[in-house]
């Protein structure tokens, strides 16, 4: 019994793992999509408007990728990219550009 229960908490927390993001697998779609406007790490946007997205918590650019796609923002170009992301490809972009540096603020 107690192997069954060592087993599931440790599909469960691989689970945990994956969803919370994975920045390797998302580092060449940030590079083929995002970095025409934010910059090839997040930090460098190409205009004024388009933020920067380098060092941003993780929550929080997940929650504007899910709004994009559900159109509660709303922004065509965003739109369209998210469109095409699925859950785990938010967490990993969003994990991708939480890890990078940025000079907005201080990083520890």
């Amino acid at each position: 019994m107690n192997r069954i229960l060592v087993i599931v908490a440790a599909l469960a927390f691989a689970g945990a793992a994956q969803a919370a993001g994975n920045t390797e697998a998302s580092k060449t779609k940030a590079a083929q999509i995002c970095a025409a406007c934010h910059g090839p790490e997040g930090n460098k946007p190409t205009a004024p408007e388009n933020p920067i997205l380098a060092g941003q918590h993780q929550d929080y650019l997940v929650k504007a990728l899910k709004d994009y796609k559900a159109g509660k923002r709303n922004n065509p170009i965003m739109k369209g990219f998210a469109a095409t992301l699925s859950n785990q490809d938010m967490q990993d972009l969003a994990a991708w550009f939480a890890s990078q540096q940025s000079n907005l603020h201080f990083q520890r």
